[in-house]
């Protein structure tokens, strides 16, 4: 049976190049309001989102975020805020602290992120969704994590809050739809029933089996795909940078 949004999911790649033309505003408001019908905890809506216009600010990301040009021209640049201090600033104006223990308000804990941190991701991700079935490619950027007090004076965000992901969108060149999927994993990789399986040696074998792995030109120093991918990713200087940024700013929620 065809399924047109299975389809959609299914066709889906990240898009880094794009027509130099804006996107309309009526179809960033459908966006925008599928967005906002996002599953959410409580249905407490624990993100903001920050759309920039202004190039400077996209010419700064591009420094920020690791230095990739493609941010500057972008048509549509959104940032995805985990927000608490909306709701603390609300339990503030209503005098919660009367309430509550020693008639002090409970300040936001690390539980109270990983949440807000949730509901951002589940909402970025319906944006992305959203916007293919306008034919509107997307491209995520993790690397907003980083450099946490920049981006904090640059968005001035308060207390509670964190820009935990950032969003390039804009319609796809010809170039760009018909470049090729990356591939993933075969979900037997990753589903399994009732309980956590550790994996072994041999599933990895399995798992890295795909041609694509073979052909991979691996780093200076990597013997193997794992040594490649622990040098190019997990040891890098920017997800070390990655670590010292939401380190420093969990001091806010502790």
């Amino acid at each position: 049976m065809n399924n047109q949004t299975i389809e959609l999911i299914n066709n889906r790649k990240s898009i880094r190049v794009f027509e130099q033309k804006s996107i309309e505003q009526d179809i960033k408001e459908k966006i925008l309001d599928a967005t906002l019908r996002s599953p959410s905890a409580g249905n407490m809506m624990m993100y903001s989102i920050i759309e920039v216009e202004d190039q400077d600010i996209k010419n700064k990301l591009v420094t920020t975020c690791d230095n990739q040009p493609f941010i500057a021209k972008s048509p549509w640049v959104l940032v995805y805020i985990a927000d608490y201090s909306r709701w603390f600033n609300f339990f503030e104006a209503y005098n919660c602290k009367n309430i509550s223990k020693n008639n002090e308000l409970l300040l936001p804990k690390e539980a109270d992120f990983i949440m807000a941190i949730n509901d951002t991701m589940i909402a970025a991700q319906t944006t992305v969704i959203a916007a293919e079935s306008f034919g509107i490619g997307s491209c995520y950027i993790g690397d907003i994590i980083e450099n946490f007090e920049i981006h904090k004076e640059m968005f001035n965000l308060p207390k509670y809050t964190y820009p935990i992901t950032m969003l390039c969108l804009g319609y796809p060149t010809v170039a760009q739809k018909e470049r090729k999927q990356t591939i993933r994993y075969d979900k037997k990789h990753i589903v399994f029933k009732n309980k956590y399986e550790m994996r072994t040696k041999e599933n990895f074998e399995d798992m890295y089996s795909n041609e694509h792995y073979k052909n991979i030109q691996y780093l200076k120093n990597a013997e193997n795909f794992a040594q490649h991918m622990y040098i190019k990713k997990y040891m890098s200087d920017f997800t070390e940078e990655m670590r010292r940024s939401i380190k420093e700013a969990l001091k806010d929620w502790k």
